[in-house]
């Protein structure tokens, strides 16, 4: 028997051994094992049954998958966010790394919304809408807990109180809930109700969960060690561009693609009130304020920055 072949049986011997197990019987069943096919190790024909369309538009088809794209994309992104939350220790090189990936997805994002904004009919769009109601992409909570993992709570808040003794005394205060009132009334949209209904305090968990390990407080708690310490601060301000700017500004400029209208702009879909929500320059959310000068803080969403690696 080849010599390589005979140790990596002895490892397996060990390995099997150390847990009590028998290794012939797992390898019996390696010989009664069928061979992996790509369409069942990626669920293929699961996958394809999930979009399900509410009308017979042929646009919504589009609609559906691409949101369902952009929560897989948002759920490797929190994946690459808890590596770095738990890593022991936590060295800056795995932290730009792992972050380098987390803004190519973000980059991947953006440019995919081109197809919210020129790849469906308006026409289609806003007879099907109608049929989606109150559901709204507001109510999309990976991005609310990606959001949460990335910055000290109080940075999400607006006209908090300044000495809550539970974090769950501040989530009525998180920004985006001004996005989700009715115009007129100022009263909560039944898309907000249904949100904080069924995530509400799932979210507040993972405040707690994350106070001491979200990556703003990771980056401020990190040893530093020289030029490595200013590729993460250039990382970390690429991070924020992208979700708190370039992100928003496209959701923006697909709302007006589909929503703007003269004299009055279509209400979204559960009533979120997206004129003065989405611009970044509204929301004025930045998950790292220590790594911007005044200046940028201040025109938050309106200049021309750009990170160097573009």
């Amino acid at each position: 028997m080849h010599e390589s072949l005979t140790d990596k049986l002895d490892q397996l011997e060990q390995k099997f051994a150390a847990m009590g197990q028998d290794m012939a019987s797992y390898l019996e069943g390696l010989l009664q094992a069928d061979y992996l096919t790509y369409w069942d190790y990626i669920h293929l024909e699961t996958l394809l049954s999930l979009q399900n369309p509410k009308t017979t538009y042929p646009d919504e088809l589009i609609f559906v998958t691409y949101h369902q794209i952009t929560e897989l994309y948002f759920k490797l992104i929190l994946h690459e966010i808890d590596q770095i939350a738990n890593a022991t220790p936590l060295t800056t090189a795995f932290f730009v790394d792992r972050m380098q990936r987390v803004n190519q997805y973000f980059k991947l994002l953006e440019d995919s919304f081109k197809i919210m904004i020129t790849g469906m009919e308006r026409e289609q769009f806003l007879k099907f809408r109608m049929a989606l109601l109150p559901s709204s992409g507001f109510q999309s909570v990976q991005f609310r807990k990606i959001e949460i993992v990335s910055t000290d709570f109080r940075n999400l808040l607006v006209s908090a109180p300044p000495d809550p003794e539970y974090i769950s005394d501040l989530y009525e205060f998180m920004y985006w809930k001004r996005g989700a009132t009715e115009l007129a009334t100022q009263q909560k949209t039944l898309t907000l109700k249904q949100f904080d209904q069924h995530y509400g305090p799932q979210l507040v968990r993972l405040a707690e969960e994350y106070q001491f390990k979200n990556l703003y407080h990771h980056y401020q708690h990190l040893e530093r060690d020289g030029l490595s310490t200013i590729e993460l601060a250039n990382v970390l301000r690429e991070y924020d561009w992208r979700t708190n700017i370039r992100w928003k500004l496209a959701h923006l400029r697909s709302a007006v693609q589909y929503l703007q209208k003269e004299p009055e702009n279509i209400r979204a879909t559960g009533g979120t009130n997206w004129q003065t929500y989405l611009p970044p320059k509204q929301q004025h959310v930045v998950f790292f304020p220590a790594l911007w000068t005044e200046d940028e803080l201040q025109s938050w969403g309106q200049s021309s920055w750009q990170p160097d690696t573009l």
